[in-house]
């Protein structure tokens, strides 16, 4: 059978050490150690004090706990915590996919789900959003895909790469075609809490049918990529399920990352984490907008309604991906090719980091893209 790389992750994996500055990364600028922990001696203590063994294979009690409170109507059993939301997406994909089923996917989107249905045979089928619509989903292409063979339907909420939130109407939409054929919901919500215009946190789908796989990670909304510790939030049977997978791939996510998440998640220090990444949004946006906005007509764009990225169309006779290599070799900075979402002539820019970076970041990607107009 032939193997579809990770478009995204592959071309991640070549460039983001060897440029200077890497505007790739959807999350914000990771928070350190130290700021995660504050000025208390004795959680500190308490930390060092560690043993590294193995904690609980599905997640420790008190982490599992909290990530169900950010779920209404779940508690313990409905969740499992895995090795970043890509190992949850994994295995949610080698449990439920059977031979002849279709994953129906949106898209633009993270291709995760694509690529991994693909290299495993089944048919792959998507459903827009619509550009020149601020994104919104189109509706009637749903309803059309779905058919007896779907078994998945996988959406991100809030979107990767567009940063766009489904209005309540978009959700029942996709419920409402998802129960018409027993199809399952897979929706990556690893932008929850990183809205950039609202301060409700994103609504989940969760709760809203009985067949919803709910993924998170602390990667994205709370700066900690690096802690590679993500969950599945659904039903016990199946999360139960997910489990027996889950121990064939990573067994369990680290002790200390169990540790440390426990601690983000906690009622004093979730806030604060996710006040820090809103900050890092709101005030990065602005910086990318009006740099856009200078170039005389050079970008299209429908502003994000939440995560630290921007999905934006340049008027350039290049290919996205031959412009992204030439602007990682000639400005050293790296964004990332509209390709690996499946639309050329779009690049995705974060712009969760400070000042100063966006700003060389912007002034050398202009210098390079001078020499093609």
């Amino acid at each position: 059978m032939s193997f579809t790389p990770f478009d995204l992750e592959y071309t991640q994996s070549l460039w983001e050490q060897k440029v200077d500055i890497n505007l790739t990364e959807s999350g914000v600028h990771p928070i350190r150690l130290d700021e995660l922990l504050g000025d208390d001696e004795r959680r500190l203590a308490d930390l060092l004090a560690t043993e590294i063994n193995y904690p609980h294979v599905n997640g420790n009690p008190e982490l599992r706990e909290r990530i169900a409170g950010l779920y209404e109507g779940a508690t313990i059993p409905n969740v499992l915590v895995t090795v970043g939301a890509a190992e949850a997406n994994n295995i949610i994909m080698q449990t439920l996919m059977r031979p002849g089923d279709v994953l129906l996917t949106q898209t633009p989107t993270y291709k995760q789900i694509w690529g991994l249905a693909k290299n495993s045979g089944h048919t792959v089928k998507s459903f827009r959003m619509q550009a020149d619509n601020g994104w919104a989903l189109d509706i009637d292409e749903l309803k059309a895909q779905v058919t007896d063979k779907t078994r998945i339907i996988a959406v991100v909420n809030p979107n990767n790469p567009t940063g766009y939130i489904m209005t309540d109407a978009e959700m029942d939409a996709v419920v409402a075609a998802a129960d018409s054929v027993g199809a399952w919901i897979l929706a990556d919500e690893v932008y929850r809490g990183a809205e950039r215009l609202q301060e409700a946190e994103t609504k989940s789908f969760y709760g809203r049918y009985d067949k919803v796989l709910a993924v998170g990670s602390m990667s994205k909304a709370y700066g900690l990529p690096g802690l590679r510790v993500g969950w599945v939030v659904g039903p016990p049977a199946m999360v139960d399920d997910l489990w027996r997978r889950h121990e064939y791939t990573t067994i369990t996510a680290s002790m200390l990352s169990n540790i440390l998440a426990t601690h983000a998640l906690s009622a004093d220090v979730r806030p604060r984490l996710l006040k820090r990444t809103r900050n890092y949004i709101r005030n990065g946006f602005p910086i990318l907008e009006n740099w856009m906005n200078s170039q005389d007509g050079l970008f299209s764009y429908s502003p994000p309604q939440a995560s630290a990225v921007s999905f934006i169309r340049y008027n350039l006779d290049i290919n996205s991906t031959e412009l992204m290599e030439k602007l990682c070799r000639e400005a050293s900075v790296f964004v990332g090719a509209g390709d690996s979402f499946g639309m050329d002539h779009h690049l995705r820019i974060a712009f969760g980091q400070e000042r100063a970076v966006l700003e060389d970041a912007f002034q050398r990607i202009e210098k390079s893209l001078q020499s093609i107009a």
